[in-house]
């Protein structure tokens, strides 16, 4: 078998294919929608399909009973079934091929001599607007098959019952034409749909990873957090045998017991958090920053050109570690988004101590100057969420109503440490 006759016989299962789900409905055949979403748009496409229908049908009707004198009772019903799917040609647009090609070929058989023209322009008219919602509805093997149908079923009846051949040509032309043209906006259609659809996978798995990263983040802080504490324990075990005179030996196994713990637990949490670690970065030495370096956080935003208010409100309390830097983190990432997109502004922040929870907000009222251009930048807001998540708070971060942005916090204190 030489190279045409392979090319000839793949394309033959395809097209015998494509003629098969063009005729035969499927029951898992998907409606499609190829109008706009938007309302404002739809409503007027609509009204234009009906005003389309009505008026083709009406032709289709008419046409046959005035200028060739078909009886009422069959021209009303032939054309029905020529023009009026068109008005769910966008919704189910192969069944409504499927009524307006049998409507056409059951005129060709009552309306057929030489020289003769069996339907009606509106007719036509309509069928053209219905083959292209099935171009552009339809996946290109039933298009094709549609094609196949559409010319051999029903232009080529026509053309040997006497439809002058040249006409029949022009009709082929025309419907492989707009069959061509629906399948291309079809085809774009599904390349922007499916592109938009890449986009929000794109934008959810960053999202995921956002999250990811700042749980990560959290989890080395808090670990340097509570390294911090399980050194000192660890020490205080190891020295206080030495502190307290005359200690009975159950005190001293005890006192060993909780150095062993303490170091073994201090192992594996290094170990296990170790591995969220990059291989360039190092544990922190020294415990995690908390509201006593506030001023430091103030004194640098002041220095990139921000002016800062600060107000303490209540009675200062000892705070549990995680709600500490939580609360020192929130403020961090609030002053330096306030730095990078709203450059000059007034910011003021408010640290509130209450009864059951310590509230943390800041606000600015807007640029002064425009900001520098952002080529992507963290994700501040993200590690703000998981943070107060986790110490089972709640966060507020938006515009302010007048300009500018605004963030608050509530933290439950907790278990003071």
């Amino acid at each position: 078998m030489n190279e045409p006759d392979r090319i000839a016989a793949g394309h033959r299962p395809r097209l015998l294919e494509g003629v098969r789900s063009a005729l035969l409905p499927g029951g898992d055949e998907p409606a499609v929608t190829l109008l706009p979403e938007r309302k404002s748009l739809r409503l007027p496409i609509l009204g234009v399909l009906l005003a389309l229908t009505i008026g083709f049908t009406g032709g289709a009707i008419a046409t046959p009973i005035v200028v060739d004198g078909v009886r009422p009772g069959l021209a009303w019903p032939l054309g029905v079934l020529q023009a009026t799917p068109l008005i769910f040609a966008a919704r189910w647009p192969l069944a409504a091929w499927r009524l307006a090609a049998t409507g056409m070929l059951l005129t060709v058989f009552v309306r057929h001599g030489d020289g003769f023209m069996p339907w009606p322009v509106t007719a036509i008219l309509a069928m053209i607007v219905i083959l292209f919602f099935t171009g552009v509805g339809a996946d290109r093997q039933t298009t094709l098959g549609v094609g196949a149908v559409t010319i051999a079923g029903v232009l080529t009846p026509a053309v040997v019952l006497g439809m002058p051949g040249w006409f029949g040509m022009i009709l082929a032309g025309l419907a492989a034409v707009t069959l061509t043209f629906g399948d291309a906006v079809g085809g774009r259609h599904s390349a922007v749909e499916e592109l938009r659809r890449r986009e929000e996978q794109h934008r959810q798995d960053l999202a995921r990873q956002a999250v990811l990263e700042e749980r990560a983040r959290i989890a080395r802080e808090l670990h340097d957090v509570v390294a911090h504490h399980m050194s000192v324990i660890a020490m205080q075990a190891e020295a206080a045998p030495f502190k307290i005179p005359d200690l009975p030996d159950a005190a001293r196994q005890t006192f060993g017991v909780v150095r062993d713990s303490a170091r073994e637990a201090l192992t594996e949490t290094r170990r296990v958090v170790g591995l969220l670690r990059s291989d360039d970065e190092d544990a922190e030495r020294a415990p995690q920053p908390g509201l006593d370096r506030l001023d430091e956080l103030v004194g640098a935003a002041r220095g990139s050109g921000l002016s800062v208010a600060v107000v303490v409100a209540g009675m200062p309390r000892p705070l549990n570690a995680g709600v500490d830097l939580s609360a020192y983190r929130i403020v961090q990432e609030s002053l330096s988004n306030a730095s990078r997109y709203a450059p000059g502004s007034r910011v003021h922040i408010e640290v509130k101590y209450g009864s059951e929870t310590l509230g943390v907000s800041v606000s600015d009222d807007g640029a002064r100057s425009a900001p520098e251009e952002s080529h992507g930048g963290g994700h501040g807001l993200v590690g703000m969420r998981e943070r107060v998540t986790m110490l089972g708070g709640s966060l507020r971060a938006g515009p302010r109503d007048d300009a500018g942005w605004s963030v608050a916090a509530e933290l439950p204190y907790g278990d003071p440490g």
